[in-house]
């Protein structure tokens, strides 16, 4: 999920300006656009804020619009958008979710990453399933660079929900599910005995796996445990009402691969609830394609140095969720990752992976019945920043790619989201 917003000033903030100052840029034979903007233009309160939009016909593609479309931005969740465009290109259609191979009469087992494992909303048990009805297992699971988080992460996000700890073999989400009803309900059942009702603001111990859920909490509160390979182990024990070894090596033997769900599906769900361990996960997963080693920085680089070699303006990249400040992309990297992405999927499957988007963020039922749904698009939000890239369907029938960028700006984020949709608007009306 984006990074939730620190408190904002009540500074005055006109939601049009920013569609003013770029309306002076907008298709010099388009009178009519510039018409309707240009009115607008006496506001001019943006001075204290950094803002990029490019915007290109996805047919022809023609630049409709590019102010400041060559400079860095943070991008925070729209980072996923080259996490999802990884995905396509190294993933199957049914997601890698483990690769065993037997030895003197063990299956040895380790993980490629697959985020799917029983997860609050995807859950697959394919693998665990398939795990029952095998004899002996060792699990491996030193086929990993990767860190618990990722670099350029803030530290005080540990037990917030948007902040799973990223693992080869991640169970439940890598979160604890505590629902307070009547009873206190704990998913998995394994922590139960650690989760406390208690009036506090923390969720969880900074350094061990013990809860907390206040007594006046009713909703479902999802908190991520520290995880562990002993504790992997013990949890697929749990599981699986077997014993598994913890094994110091992999025997030197063909693996084989078992598939799981299907790839889109999770693709939706990142895209959708903007999740970051699902993003995070992805991406070591598209590793295991390349090579026996999981590996976030693998990945980035292939996709740097083969499809989006091509880049204009190459990203800073380094995390797959964007929860990292480290990240920066430009607007128009963006747009060409978009426009790669509108040419090799099918508009069928694409527009069902895309979520729509309106002035009150994400939605999954469009709320305007006058109008058809027109924005396609991810969002990424971080303190102080809000940018949305995607697709939009003008009233003609033609299809524009967009990255509109806003960072560092102190006025209620609600604003800024009026302004892009706004903006939006017009092009869906008048182009």
């Amino acid at each position: 999920m984006n990074h939730p917003m620190h408190p904002y000033y009540s500074q005055k903030f006109n939601s049009l300006t920013i569609i003013f100052i770029i309306g002076l840029f907008f298709f010099s034979g388009c009178s009519s656009v510039q018409k309707a903007l240009k009115n607008q233009l006496e506001d001019s309160s943006l001075e204290n804020s950094f803002h990029g939009l490019v915007v290109v016909d996805a047919k022809t593609q023609k630049i409709v619009v590019d102010y400041n479309g060559n400079r860095y931005f943070t991008p925070a969740s729209n980072t996923k958008i080259a996490t999802f465009y990884s995905g396509t290109k190294l993933l199957p259609h049914t997601i890698p979710t483990l690769k065993y191979a037997s030895q003197n009469e063990t299956l040895f087992i380790e993980g490629t990453g697959d985020p799917s494992w029983l997860h609050p909303r995807l859950a697959d048990s394919t693998a665990i399933q398939w795990l029952k009805e095998q004899g002996t297992i060792a699990l491996y699971t030193e086929n990993s660079e990767e860190s618990r988080f990722g670099p350029g992460w803030a530290w005080e996000d540990y037990d917030s929900y948007f902040s799973p700890e990223k693992s080869t073999i991640p169970l439940y989400g890598n979160v604890v599910t505590i629902n307070q009803g009547e009873e206190l309900s704990v998913i998995p059942n394994y922590f139960a005995a650690v989760v406390e009702v208690k009036d506090t603001t923390l969720k969880r111990d900074e350094l061990v796996n013990q809860f907390y859920s206040s007594p006046e909490k009713i909703d479902t509160l999802e908190v991520p445990y520290i995880t562990s390979d002993a504790l992997t182990q013990k949890l697929l024990e749990n599981i699986l009402g077997t014993s598994v070894e913890l094994a110091e090596h992999f025997p030197s033997v063909e693996k084989k691969t078992l598939y799981g769900m299907e790839t889109d599906s999770i693709f939706k769900d990142m895209l959708f609830e903007s999740d970051n361990f699902l993003a995070e996960q992805l991406l070591m997963v598209a590793s295991s394609t390349l090579s026996d080693t999981l590996s976030t920085q693998k990945t980035i680089a292939y996709m740097l140095e083969n499809h989006l070699s091509d880049l204009e303006q190459p990203p800073r990249w380094v995390d797959g969720s964007g929860l990292s400040r480290y990240n920066l992309f430009t607007p128009k990297s963006f747009v060409q990752i978009l426009q790669k992405i509108y040419d090799e999927i099918p508009e069928e499957r694409l527009f069902a992976l895309m979520p729509m988007w309106d002035a009150s963020g994400t939605v999954k039922k469009w709320k305007d019945p006058s109008i058809e749904p027109f924005i396609f698009a991810k969002s990424g939000s971080l303190g102080n920043n809000y940018n949305l890239c995607g697709y939009l369907k003008t009233k003609s029938g033609k299809w524009l790619i967009f990255s509109f960028m806003n960072n560092h700006f102190k006025v209620p984020t609600a604003e800024i989201r009026n302004t892009i949709y706004t903006t939006l608007k017009a092009l869906h009306d008048r182009y």
